[in-house]
């Protein structure tokens, strides 16, 4: 197999009946290849002609013979799983993770880390290590491991490869171009081709790859309120310089004039990555002590070292004040979606980059919210849901980013 093109967006339609042929393979194999014609609706010799190759590029091989109910019984067909194996490392909203996974997204092994402080540099040396680590976990993959994909937040030019890395200046963020070269640093260090790409767009991607039903072919994925993973007709949808996604507007100059309560302008104003969950609270406390108490003993933590976490554990606990903010902000989001909803109209709204942690009522609210916010047209067959993958979720869609080209370019 040669080396892979990874920075390929428009795949041939040879090369979308590869992919097509192996995802099918990956998800309802063993199966034969009359089977598979007639899933794709393609003659079986065109089938056959495509997994010829497959086999021969040892992703696909043939193994015992189905039930047949007379005449000869066709040989059935399953994806090689370890024909192949890729590296994905995903940040999320409270941690950073890699992944080795195999052609069928079997997790082989999984090393994570605390999510590092938002300078690009302290992102850029965890990610390093993180590989660094997987590769001395995985020493008898490394001679078929064909790339590392990597999921990051920020604007990504998928034409040169420079990331505009979200930062924030005293009260407003902004975009600032990254020198440190991200990908040429790991292709040269690992001597592997490596894929570079939003992580809201690794999550989208992930999610539907293993988890969600092959029906569901229009899904956004919310990571964290900030931006959003699309796929528009079983496909990913980046926009002409990969900035597609990015779920607000920003001019700080004039910022003072969106501001902000339960419902007002603010849903397309750039948010917190936690969405104001934690300055949410800590406003709170400060103007009650008793409930500051309250909260801090059921969250055991102390005022400085309040997260997102013992929030959410509070939460569990039923503690009022955690739960409050809590529903605030799942009225919040739920706006945004509502207003994704009307314009993009798709089939499924999954909620992950670590909010799944957040609990059903959250959930729950942001569903109410929505149903209440969105054209009812446009609501009464969508699904709202949280990511099943969770903390894997962009992790996963960067190394299945990758092997989808391994699929692709044989």
């Amino acid at each position: 197999m040669r080396i892979l093109d990874l920075q390929k967006e428009i795949f041939s339609e040879k090369e979308k009946r590869s992919i097509e042929i192996l995802d099918i393979l990956r998800k309802q194999g063993p199966i034969s290849r009359s089977d598979i014609s007639q899933e794709m609706g393609v003659n079986v010799v065109t089938i056959s002609n495509y997994i010829d190759d497959f086999i021969k590029s040892n992703l696909v091989y043939e193994k015992e013979l189905d039930l047949s109910e007379g005449g000869r019984r066709p040989v059935l067909l399953d994806l090689n799983s370890q024909g192949g194996f890729a590296i994905g490392v995903g940040l999320n909203l409270m941690n950073m993770v890699g992944l080795l996974v195999d052609l069928k997204g079997n997790i082989i092994t999984k090393t994570q880390v605390t999510r590092p402080r938002a300078s690009v540099r302290e992102v850029s040396g965890c990610l390093l290590e993180i590989v660094r680590e997987l590769l001395r976990r995985s020493k008898g993959y490394v001679e078929n491991i064909k790339g590392i994909g990597v999921g990051v937040a920020g604007l990504i030019n998928k034409k040169d490869g420079l990331i505009h890395w979200p930062q924030k200046i005293d009260n407003y963020y902004t975009y600032a171009s990254v020198d440190l070269p991200l990908r040429g640093l790991l292709e040269k260090e690992f001597n592997l081709p490596t894929l570079i790409e939003n992580d809201a767009t690794c999550a989208c991607f992930g999610e539907h790859w293993l988890d969600l039903e092959k029906s569901y072919k229009n899904v956004l994925y919310m990571f964290s309120g900030v931006g959003c993973g699309i796929m528009i007709n079983g496909e990913i949808y980046r926009g002409a310089q990969g900035y597609a996604g990015e779920v607000s507007v920003d001019n700080y100059k004039e910022q003072d004039k969106l501001q902000c309560s339960d419902t007002a302008s603010c849903f397309i104003k750039r948010w917190d990555l936690d969405l104001g969950i934690v300055s949410d609270l800590k406003i709170a406390l400060a103007k009650d002590a008793k409930a500051k108490d309250e909260f801090l003993q059921v969250a055991a933590v102390n005022i400085e070292n309040l997260d997102l976490r013992s929030i959410f554990k509070a939460a569990r606990l039923n503690n009022y004040l955690a739960a409050a903010v809590l529903n605030q902000a799942a009225k919040r989001l739920g706006v945004r979606i509502a207003y994704l909803v009307n314009l993009l109209n798709p089939q499924v709204v999954v909620i992950g980059g670590g909010l799944e942690e957040a609990g059903e009522e959250f959930l729950k609210q942001i569903k109410i919210t929505v149903s209440d916010w969105a054209f009812r047209q446009s609501t009464s067959e969508l699904k709202i849901v949280y990511s099943q993958l969770r903390e894997n979720a962009v992790a996963m869609g960067a190394a299945g980013l990758v092997l989808e080209k391994v699929f692709a370019q044989l």
